[in-house]
């Protein structure tokens, strides 16, 4: 089954693109998802020779739907000795005073512009998106190229839910400081910074094109992906978006398969295999709990099938 139409609680007025293919493209879409192991559900249980993980699967902005797994979790939370996220409190703390003292870590020191680095008429066309967003284009300019593509994928829309910082993620933790429930990092917080020094510049400017070739159905991508993940099918979001890439100008699908394979393997995968070994600690120590982004949970290396292979038996909680 594919995602259902837009819901009236998305924050954004737009369209849901999944629930608007014809039949055939749904079809393809839902067989290129479930070639996934794990390849739907945000609740899932893990267990092992008597050790517990309860794995969260999470959606980052506000949204009053994340109240019934809220609560859900909140019931399943006692007796839980950690909490393990991807930033916790002292990371988000680090993070702050890093970038107070560091300013190249999300803008350019040196070097040409953004500006400067694009054609007169692409350039104005990423001013006009970053004004939408209330950022001004020098500002913009002087950007990392993958800072401002990370922002170019929120729509206008969303960005007060954004700086709301009240995603599941948020939730959750504090639903462990009213239980005095240890939260704990599952990797380092200079992670991000990592992940895109290791990305060529050339590569993060193809990012940045590839967000900017999306401003005008940006919305729609945002409550085609809260939907989606509302209804437990995050990678089909993945899926969709990878073979839409393909159909782009200047792209065809073997490209845009091979650059999504690149992300997945630079965002997620090896992200994952550092995660599984924190939390195989964690959870040799007592019952705990893992809530980290959904896209994370699906596919032949994401943390279910991850655990999977490690003699986990996993039990789906909300399917």
């Amino acid at each position: 089954a594919t995602i259902a139409g837009g819901s009236a609680l998305a924050r954004c007025s737009g369209v849901n693109l999944i629930a608007d293919l014809a039949p055939a493209d749904s079809q393809a879409l839902e067989e290129a998802t479930r070639a996934h192991p794990f390849s739907s559900g945000n609740l899932w249980r893990a267990t092992r020779d008597g050790q517990s993980v309860l794995l969260v699967g999470t959606y980052h902005l506000s949204d009053d739907r994340h109240a019934a797994l809220t609560a859900r979790v909140a019931g399943m939370m006692e007796g839980a000795t950690a909490l393990l996220v991807e930033a916790g409190p002292d990371e988000e703390t680090a993070l702050k005073r890093d970038l107070a003292a560091d300013p190249g870590l999300l803008f350019l020191t040196d070097g040409p512009s953004l500006m400067q680095q694009f054609p007169p008429e692409e350039w104005a066309q990423m001013a006009q998106a970053l004004a939408a967003r209330n950022v001004p284009a020098i500002m913009g300019a002087k950007m990392q190229p993958w800072y401002l593509a990370s922002i170019l994928a929120i729509p206008p829309c969303d960005m007060a839910e954004v700086t709301a910082g009240l995603g599941l993620d948020h939730r959750v933790m504090e639903l462990a400081k009213e239980r005095d429930i240890p939260i704990r990092a599952l990797e380092p917080y200079t992670t991000v910074f990592r992940i895109f020094d290791s990305m060529s510049a050339e590569e993060q400017l193809a990012m940045l094109r590839s967000s900017l070739m999306m401003e005008d159905r940006v919305a729609d991508f945002s409550v085609t992906l809260s939907d989606a993940y509302f209804r437990g099918e995050s990678r089909m979001v993945w899926e969709f978006l990878r073979q839409l890439s393909g159909q782009m100008p200047g792209y065809t699908p073997e490209r845009a398969d091979a650059e999504f394979a690149q992300m997945e393997a630079v965002l997620m995968t090896e992200r994952n295999q550092s995660w599984i070994p924190v939390i195989e600690e964690a959870a040799a120590k007592g019952p705990i709990v893992a809530a980290f982004g959904a896209l994370h949970l699906a596919g032949e290396t994401g943390v279910l099938n991850l655990l999977a292979e490690s003699g986990w038996q996993l039990e789906q909680l909300d399917g």
